[in-house]
C-alpha cells in the first residue's frame, strides 16, 4: 500500500516538473523596456493624474531622455549580474568567492540605480506646481501605507 502510494506520489511530482518546465519555456517573462520606464506608462499616468501642462510634459521628457544613457547601462548591469549569478546557481558546482563577487557587483549596481532613481524624481518633482506637489505627496504616501500594510499581512500569516 505504501509502496504504491509512493509510486503514485512520485509519477505525479515527476509530471508536475514537467508540466513546469514545458510552460516556462513557452511563457515569456515580462520586461521592463527602456521606452517604458523613461516615458512610457507612468509618465502617461502622471500626465492625467497631475494634470501636467504641455510645457511640463516637454520638461519631464527632456529630463528623462537626458537620463536615459546614465541609467540604461546601469539596468543592463542589473540584468547581466542576475543572470550570472543564476547561471552559477544552476551549475551544479557552487562557488561561494564567485558567488559574493558577484552579489558585491550586483549590490553595488543597485544602490547607484536607487541614487539615480532619487536624483532624477527629485528633478522632476521641482517640475510641479504648489499643488501638484502635494498631490503627488498624498499619492505616494497613501502608496506607502498600501505597501506597509501589505508587508503586516505577509508577516503575520507567516
Amino acid at each position: 500500500m505504501k509502496s504504491t502510494r509512493i509510486k503514485l506520489m512520485a509519477i505525479t511530482l515527476a509530471l508536475t516538473l514537467t508540466a513546469a518546465v514545458a510552460v516556462s519555456q513557452t511563457v515569456k517573462p515580462v520586461q521592463m523596456h527602456g521606452d517604458e520606464m523613461f516615458g512610457g506608462h507612468m509618465l502617461n499616468f502622471f500626465v492625467d493624474y497631475l494634470n501636467l501642462t504641455d510645457a511640463q510634459q516637454t520638461q519631464m521628457k527632456d529630463i528623462l531622455a537626458k537620463e536615459k544613457p546614465i541609467i540604461q547601462p546601469l539596468i543592463q548591469q542589473v540584468a547581466q549580474s542576475h543572470h550570472q549569478l543564476r547561471t552559477l546557481e544552476m551549475s551544479g558546482g557552487f562557488d561561494e568567492t564567485k558567488a559574493r563577487a558577484l552579489v558585491a557587483q550586483q549590490s553595488a549596481n543597485i544602490t547607484e540605480l536607487i541614487v539615480q532613481k532619487a536624483r532624477i524624481e527629485s528633478e522632476l518633482f521641482q517640475v510641479l506646481t504648489p499643488e501638484q506637489k502635494t498631490t503627488m505627496t498624498q499619492f505616494m504616501q497613501r502608496r506607502e501605507q498600501r505597501f506597509a500594510q501589505h508587508m503586516q499581512g505577509q508577516t503575520q500569516s507567516q
